[in-house]
């Protein structure tokens, strides 16, 4: 029989990136979690975690992560159903991407939640990569570009968020006078969000660019949206979030009538309750709305 208590420390521990900050939330001492971490491991006879700056799971710690967040959502779901565990949080932890979250997804989230509180714990990944948080066992769901499930989970396509490749006028002036040939446009710089955005590379590449090409990286998406406005840079952007700089004639295509489609599905565990079913249904009609069908 697993010791909750000692699972729950596991979570905190790697939800909060560190003993201190996990022991705060848990409202109990460092020492204390660090002394249930390891009669977890002395139960197991193996280690749960890589102690760091930052802990990892190990294989077997991401399998009881796993295993112990949807023991939780199992436990959220039963509150609804019995009035004398009134108060108990329900919470979910989501992995998501950047250009989601900052248009389509929080009005669709704050309809679904109007009707079944919760709180959110929202972990910002590119759509390329938010499906290995699922498979480390560390968010409940998640937003990404692939339809390849994990074990134990479900799928729902949602759709394409399009992508333009935009510049601010005056850019491409100065740097594709003459147009965009692909000489010009492996010497002209962009604007990447972070490492994992491969977005511009899959743009070039279409163009037959497929070396190095100067860029900026920037992590916010406003910031990203601010650096094009100001002709640092070219970016991949959607329509969603620019379609009044686009009105307006303050950003304009890099290469006219070229557009990308990202594919989005929503993963969840098969396990969750009847809330995140009903989540994903929610949000099979709300992006219906926005984003561009399969």
């Amino acid at each position: 029989m697993m010791d909750y208590k000692l699972l729950e420390a596991l979570s905190a521990v790697l939800h909060h990136q560190g003993f201190e900050r996990a022991a705060r939330h848990l409202g109990l001492t460092q020492s204390a979690v660090s002394q249930r971490i390891k009669l977890l491991e002395a139960r197991l006879g193996q280690p749960v975690l890589v102690r760091g700056n930052t802990p990892e799971a190990t294989d077997l710690g991401r399998r009881l992560l796993n295993h112990v967040q949807q023991v939780q959502l199992l436990e959220e779901e039963l509150t609804l159903s019995l009035p004398q565990l009134a108060g108990t949080e329900r919470h979910l932890r989501v992995a998501i991407n950047a250009d989601s979250i900052s248009t389509w997804w929080p009005q669709a989230m704050g309809e679904f939640m109007r009707d079944h509180p919760m709180t959110l714990d929202l972990v910002i990944e590119d759509q390329d990569v938010g499906l290995q948080r699922m498979r480390h066992g560390e968010v409940a769901a998640c937003l990404c570009a692939s339809a390849q499930p994990v074990q134990g989970t479900r799928v729902v396509p949602l759709g394409r968020m399009r992508y333009r490749a935009l510049a601010q006028p005056d850019f491409l002036h100065r740097y594709l006078p003459q147009g965009p040939s692909p000489e010009d446009l492996a010497r002209t710089p962009a604007i990447i969000f972070d490492h994992n955005d491969q977005l511009q590379h899959r743009c070039l590449a279409e163009f037959g660019i497929t070396g190095p090409f100067p860029h900026h990286i920037c992590a916010s998406t406003e910031g990203f949206i601010q650096l094009v406005m100001a002709g640092i840079g070219w970016g991949m952007m959607p329509e969603l979030q620019v379609a009044d700089l686009l009105d307006s004639g303050e950003l304009i295509d890099l290469v006219p009538g070229y557009h990308l489609d990202v594919p989005l599905y929503w993963h969840y565990w098969r396990l969750g309750g009847e809330s995140l079913d009903a989540l994903a249904h929610h949000l099979e009609k709300a992006a219906n709305q926005v984003l561009v069908p399969f």
